[in-house]
């Protein structure tokens, strides 16, 4: 059988930049070396794109890989069939791609950028579309199309980060007005946390405000739903499958992002602690917002299950979640009997299949 050609990209300008070196890593030690021909690309901060030369793949959540000898300058050109374009000296050498998977979060990789690019250049790519991807990672537009959906979530308010410096008390009385403390402040256009706070008086929501508008002209804000953090795993194009369900107790005030990503406070547990009933209304709704807003390939769909009375309550989706090694979507599939490396192979099938 024939080998694909997989580009793998990684980095990106990006606040999760950090995040998706660590996805990278598993995935590229996950992909089978006798299925796959893997060009690993790097973007950079400043926004370069880097053909890694490397073979030891703990070098990128380092930073490390940046300096490799063995490195190339590289370009996915716009124009159909030239695919990865490596620069040699004065001399351009085309690569065939069958196939680009964005292990990129965040702004310029999971909000329909890196999707736009794969869409000119004629080259399936895992994960939703331009389209989904843009709504997903529009929290306020995800709450749109969820509420047109009849399904439950948090009641939630847009602020705009331009209005803050002429309007704050008049905002701040707006949300109190609506609200009652504590309340959740989210910039719309990021994930893994970034930018998100829990306030709990006005002082608080005002610096939760003007902190979420440092990452975004879009600021969400959302009542407070006391309930377990539950998270599924959806994956497929025409037909969907959702995961077990899995949660996350944060072991912190919520699950922040050094709650994810640099303490080791927080503890998953898999299955979720619900009864398998509630369960399966969570994988459900995940399978009905996931098909909603147009998703194919792969995402996580979040919700809380509220203590008093086991609601199922909307929180948010991601479309290219983590992919660390101590990520949900990865762990959620393989307590479903789909272990990491069969998890890529199917999504990169996936994305042939959405790409013919």
């Amino acid at each position: 059988m024939k080998k694909l050609n997989v580009c793998v990209l990684f980095g990106g300008i990006s606040p999760e930049h950090e995040v998706s070196l660590r996805s990278a890593e598993s995935v590229l030690n996950h992909m089978d070396a006798e299925k796959y021909n893997v060009f690993p690309v790097g973007i950079t901060k400043e926004g370069k794109w880097i053909l890694y030369g490397g073979a030891d793949y703990a070098l990128l959540p380092t930073g490390e890989w940046e300096q490799h000898p063995d490195n190339r300058p590289v370009a996915i050109s716009p124009v159909r069939d030239q695919g990865l374009l490596r620069f040699e000296g004065d001399c351009v050498v085309r690569e065939q791609i069958d196939v680009v998977f964005p292990v990129l979060h965040g702004e310029n990789g999971e909000d329909g950028a890196i999707q736009g690019l794969m869409q000119l250049a004629g080259i399936p790519c895992v994960g939703p579309d331009v389209a989904a991807s843009a709504v997903a990672m529009d929290k306020t537009l995800t709450k749109l199309v969820v509420d047109h959906a009849g399904l439950t979530q948090a009641a939630w308010q847009l602020v705009r980060n331009s209005d803050l410096t002429a309007h704050m008390e008049q905002i701040l009385d707006q949300l109190e007005g609506r609200f009652a403390y504590p309340m959740f402040v989210k910039p719309a256009d990021t994930g893994s946390s970034v930018g998100v706070s829990k306030a709990a008086d006005r002082a608080a929501l005002q610096q939760a405000l003007t902190a979420a508008g440092q990452f975004d002209e879009k600021i969400l804000v959302e009542e407070f739903i006391h309930g377990r953090e539950v998270e599924v795993a959806v994956m497929g194009n025409d037909s969907p499958m959702a995961s077990a369900c899995g949660e996350i107790d944060s072991g912190a005030d919520f699950y922040d992002y050094d709650s994810k990503y640099i303490t080791d406070t927080s503890t998953a547990y898999i299955p979720a602690r619900i009864d398998e009933e509630v369960a399966e209304q969570v994988r459900d709704a995940a399978v009905k917002i996931y098909s909603a807003i147009g998703c194919r390939g792969l995402s996580r769909v979040d919700f809380f299950v509220t203590y008093e009375d086991n609601r199922v309550v909307f929180n948010e989706i991601n479309t290219l979640p983590g992919f660390t090694s101590i990520s949900m979507y990865p762990k959620l599939f393989d307590a479903s009997g789909i272990p990491f490396g069969q998890l890529i192979d199917e999504l990169l099938r996936l994305a042939m299949e959405a790409g013919k």
